[in-house]
């Protein structure tokens, strides 16, 4: 089965595995990181074939939204891909993009790629600006968090494991992974693209924070 074909079917198969899915994290994130990862790759130039259909996997399943199981992913993305006739090395390869793509606070990434590299990118450059913001909150009304609470801070020390069962208000996010990831980008194409997005997080919360205090 030729690769164009390849790319068809497994968008096919995501489109219909996220049909309902949180907003934040539904097929068009996954569409838009796909083409940001294309266009990164772009200059870049990485494997193609792997850096689309990683993209388009990365998030299928997610843990967040299967009680924390972080090994669900890549076996659905696996049995899919097997399915398909694809050849060992690259499932394995997808397997391991899916398990090492998020952020999750303290903790060392064990496996790079620079097709990884590319698409956590692509995902992290999501999580910015406009679309970030809002997909910030959409995820924050979904499980019912605070705004923002002035009592609460942010906490930048967290264990990879405080950072998934963190049910702090919204606003602590941008300082609690936001913020961070324009210096976390991987890809010199990635961090030229993540400064503009940044700065559009920064000019927001000096505007909340403006708006919060009831200043005209």
């Amino acid at each position: 089965m030729d690769k164009d074909r390849i790319i068809a079917l497994t968008e096919k198969f995501v489109r219909e595995e996220m049909d309902g899915a949180e907003g934040g994290h539904d097929w068009w994130h996954t569409d838009r990181v796909r083409k940001l990862a294309v266009h990164i790759n772009n200059t870049e130039k990485a494997d193609a074939f792997i850096v689309e259909l990683g993209a388009l996997l990365h998030d299928i399943a997610d843990s967040k939204f299967h009680n924390g199981d972080e090994s669900l992913g890549p076996a659905v993305a696996s049995r899919f891909l097997e399915s398909k006739q694809i050849d060992g090395n690259t499932i394995e390869h997808i397997e391991n993009i899916i398990t090492h793509i998020s952020f999750k606070g303290g903790g060392e990434q064990l496996f790079r790629s620079p097709e990884l590299d590319i698409i956590q990118d692509a995902d992290r450059l999501d999580a910015l600006g406009a679309v970030g913001i809002a997909r910030t909150f959409n995820y924050g009304g979904f499980k019912n968090r605070e705004i923002y609470n002035p009592a609460i801070p942010p906490n930048l020390t967290m264990s990879r494991e405080e950072y998934k069962n963190s049910t702090a208000p919204t606003i602590n996010h941008f300082y609690e992974k936001l913020l961070l990831l324009k210096d976390r980008m991987n890809t010199e194409t990635g961090r030229k693209m993540a400064e503009h997005r940044h700065s559009f997080l920064e000019t927001f919360l000096e505007e909340f924070y403006r708006e919060w205090d009831g200043e005209l």
